[in-house]
């Protein structure tokens, strides 16, 4: 400590580390909205080692403000490096670092209160990433001592490069940026799936060869899909599902379950309904090995976040997304299942989750127990809830858990019967030149077609979305199970199938 140039020295060595770590931060927060690498991806720990790599940055930054400020031959004092244009030391170099700064901390900052801060103002906050490495690259030209040597020169065309070629992967490669892209492809999906056979849109589909099947619990069987040329399948994510057009026209969607990584086939587990319309019973009962169904997707509605702890609670066939999560997890990542079921031979999964996770999974058997476990005693303070199973249990979970922390979906389609307290309404149909009555017992699809209003119609319960209807004037009352609210909104699409009018009358073409 006795060099006078001791403060040099780590001002120099803190500016160079940082810079290389706040370029490797930006890089793999690019590639990790990419998961490019799919054997390796979990987005927990991705996402755990971004936040340490931009928190190491944040420190050594933090070192190199302190030492300017403790070298002897710059002079740099408190407002020089914390008020932009304050210094006399190349002014316009410093007051760049400054900016970046502020900003590199606010972007970390955003990340600590990620759960609780709305998804677009965390994701606006995070494209300053942009800025901050173009604002560092420029102050590091200006500002830095080192800048014409070949090795500082080396540096900072290797990390412009990377940046370069990660933005590049991330634009050709990368997932659907924003939940309205999201939300696009699943509808073209599902228009795909629903179009009638031999038409343009049906060809965007692909058939499906039942590979295997298995017993997974009572009433409950396992099926192993494959692509009928042996080709690798679509890359899924856990909690995405598949629609499935069985005989009869039928669409069906259903959770994909197992390893992700497996290109070559697909699990799906199918519950037979003793209410089945055809579906789970066909696929149950008469699906053989050799049978070819159609398919579209994958679909991206339910989706494992990033979070430190994770809380699932699954009910009966519920547990198909879950599980598939569960897999997902690493060893070290805290997590807890809450598995709810009538009793263990109805519960698929049940003994592998217990016997491969004994500490963290609670099977809850309600023939013995009597009832359902209380929501309201378990600890669901802080954890990422995902929870999947019937209406009554996410509608109980959404008053206990605030909306940022919890993420549901329903294993079963929303009732389409009409509720207690609906009233009448009209339909006015542009495209047909008739208004529709739709009465307080009626559904707006019955009454539609009643009337002679072409609608295609598949599932009839808010689940598959062939349904759609575009909406020009008037609020509809969503009750779909499609898409969320905001999305449906944004498309201006209703489903008559279970949605119904806020008020007397609703516009649509048809």
């Amino acid at each position: 400590m006795n060099d006078p140039h001791i403060w040099w020295y780590i001002t120099r060595a803190s500016a160079l580390l940082a810079w290389v770590l706040l370029a490797v931060s930006v890089v793999w927060g690019i590639l990790l909205s990419t998961r490019v690498a799919r054997r390796i991806d979990n987005p927990a720990w991705l996402q755990d080692l971004h936040r340490f790599l931009s928190g190491m940055g944040i420190v050594l930054l933090g070192v190199h403000v302190v030492s300017l400020m403790l070298d002897g031959f710059i002079h740099f004092s408190l407002v020089d490096v914390l008020v932009p244009f304050a210094a006399s030391y190349r002014p316009i170099g410093v007051a760049l670092g400054v900016t970046a700064m502020y900003l590199l901390v606010a972007i970390w900052c955003s990340s600590l209160i990620r759960d609780r801060l709305p998804r677009r103002v965390w994701k606006g906050i995070h494209y300053a990433s942009y800025a901050v490495v173009l604002a560092v690259a420029v102050h590091a030209g200006l500002s830095g001592s080192d800048v014409g040597e070949p090795w500082y020169t080396a540096l900072a065309l290797s990390i412009i490069g990377a940046l370069a070629l990660a933005t590049i992967v991330r634009v050709l490669v990368g997932r659907p940026a924003n939940r309205k892209a999201r939300e696009t492809q699943s509808l073209n999906a599902r228009a795909a799936i629903d179009a009638p056979a031999g038409s343009a849109a049906s060809h965007a589909g692909f058939d499906l060869v039942i590979r295997g099947r298995r017993r997974l619990a009572k009433n409950v069987i396992q099926l192993e899909l494959a692509a009928t040329d042996g080709s690798p399948l679509p890359i899924w994510w856990p909690g995405d599902h598949v629609s499935l057009r069985l005989p009869g026209g039928l669409v069906r969607q259903y959770s994909l379950c197992g390893d992700p990584a497996n290109r070559r086939s697909w699990l799906v587990a199918v519950r037979r309904d003793p209410k089945s319309r055809g579906g789970s019973a066909w696929l149950c009962e008469s699906a053989a090995l050799g049978d070819v169904v159609r398919a579209t997707g994958p679909v991206h509605r339910f989706e494992l976040e990033p979070a430190a702890s994770y809380s699932f609670i699954a009910a009966g066939i519920g547990i198909t997304p879950i599980q598939a999560m569960i897999q997902s997890l690493p060893a070290q990542r805290e997590w807890r299942l809450i598995y709810i079921g009538r009793s263990l031979d109805v519960m698929p999964f049940a003994a592998e989750l217990l016997q491969a996770f004994p500490d963290r999974v609670q099977l809850w058997e309600t023939a013995l127990e009597g009832a359902r476990p209380d929501l309201a005693r378990l600890d669901l303070d802080s954890a990422l809830v995902y929870a999947c199973g019937p209406l009554e249990l996410l509608d109980e979970l959404a008053t206990l858990v605030p909306p940022n922390r919890l993420r549901t979906e329903r294993f079963v389609a929303i009732d389409a019967l009409p509720r207690t307290g609906d009233t009448p309404f009209d339909i006015e149909c542009r495209t047909s030149n008739v208004t529709v009555h739709v009465g307080a017992e009626d559904t707006a699809l019955s009454a539609l077609e009643r009337a002679g209003v072409p609608v295609l119609a598949s599932c009839r319960e808010g689940s598959c979305g062939s349904c759609e209807l575009r909406v020009i004037a008037g609020e509809p009352d969503h009750r779909d199970d499609v898409l969320d609210d905001d999305s449906k909104a944004a498309f201006g699409v209703m489903y008559p199938c279970v949605s119904r009018a806020r008020g007397d009358r609703l516009v649509v073409d048809a």
